[in-house]
């Protein structure tokens, strides 16, 4: 029996899987708020605890940086030691490994109507693949290609420097520097980040914010108010702060990509996404993805498309954990992406 855990900043989902010829059966899942606890293992306790089952292995996928099978998480006041866990569990070790490591584990296991094609690329592309998630924070990750399979790795690159492209981009750096000592582009790119957007339009006169707005950004989560109203297109500040979003969006996509040289696929994953993905749909998207100079017919080639599972880290990391046990099979997203892209 396989425990993984898909560990965010607002949630936790832990699930039991059975594997079975290489295959994933789910068992058991719960979801819990992760700031109503200490630290990460008073949930694990609480969810083994629930179900008397037999535990062979554990791997958790979580949103921080993880060092020598230890993590202090980038949103949550946690330490997550994997030996501290595996001690708990009764387990010779466990895996620890970043969150978007796990979503990039977890591709492989998801099917065809579980991606949304922003761009069709090359026919026949294949190479190396990236991801990039934008939720609570901001996550990146690749996917080496050895010539036979994806080898998935962490990166930290949403918390690399800020770039902006333009005139009002720059104001945007401009104003969040008097917020911050250092802006990243997770300040810009997460649920906080399309916040400071609107503050930051709001603020600078862009366009004025209507009364009944105050009343539901004050009462309810600003991020979701302010993206539903936009698609709704009930107001123009909302608006444009979700175009800015979008577009900052794709812009470090493509420099991910370009980082990576992601010929074999951009994935989109993250919470906001599948919620915005009428707009991701438009232009804006792709226009600032591929608006690299040069490059631009490279970026023109390279599929991109968004993960709409919710579940594609906590396949991944049940995944990892049963890497384990069998080895992975030979896989290409590039040519499983044949059907997808």
């Amino acid at each position: 029996m396989i425990l993984a855990g898909d560990i965010g900043g607002t949630k936790t989902i832990l699930a039991f899987f059975q594997a079975e010829g290489g295959r994933l059966r789910p068992i058991m899942e719960a979801t819990f708020p992760s700031r109503e606890y200490a630290n990460l293992d008073e949930i694990v306790s609480k969810f083994v605890s629930m179900h008397n089952l037999p535990l062979t292995h554990a791997c958790f996928g979580i949103a921080g940086p993880v060092k020598h099978g230890r993590s202090e998480t980038t949103n949550l006041p946690w330490v997550v030691d994997a030996k501290v866990l595996a001690s708990k569990l009764g387990l010779e070790t466990v895996g620890l490994i970043n969150d978007l490591e796990a979503n990039a584990y977890g591709i492989a296991a998801l099917a065809p109507t579980d991606f949304i094609v922003l761009n069709q690329g090359a026919k026949e592309a294949e190479g190396n693949a990236a991801i990039i998630s934008a939720g609570t924070g901001l996550g990146e990750a690749g996917l080496y290609w050895d010539g036979q399979q994806h080898r998935p790795f962490a990166c930290e690159g949403g918390h690399a420097d800020f770039a902006p492209r333009n005139e009002l981009q720059m104001e945007l750096l401009r104003y969040l520097l008097q917020r911050y000592a250092r802006v990243s582009w997770e300040r810009v790119l997460s649920g906080p980040g399309l916040y400071n957007i609107y503050q930051f339009l709001r603020d600078t006169g862009r366009a004025q914010e209507p009364t009944w707005l105050t009343e539901e950004l004050g009462n309810q989560d600003p991020t979701t108010v302010i993206a539903q109203v936009a698609l709704a297109g009930k107001c123009p500040l909302c608006e444009q702060a979700l175009e800015m979003f979008v577009s900052l969006y794709g812009a470090e996509a493509g420099n991910l990509a370009l980082k990576l040289m992601a010929t074999g696929g951009v994935f989109i994953g993250g919470g906001i996404a599948p919620k915005i993905i009428e707009k991701l749909k438009d232009s804006t998207f792709m226009e600032a993805f591929t608006a690299k100079g040069r490059l631009q017919s490279l970026l023109e080639a390279m599929p991109v498309c968004v993960i709409v599972n919710s579940k594609a880290a906590l396949l991944g990391a049940a995944l990892r954990a049963l890497y384990t046990q069998v080895p992975p099979k030979q896989t290409n997203l590039s040519a499983i992406g044949g059907h997808r892209f």
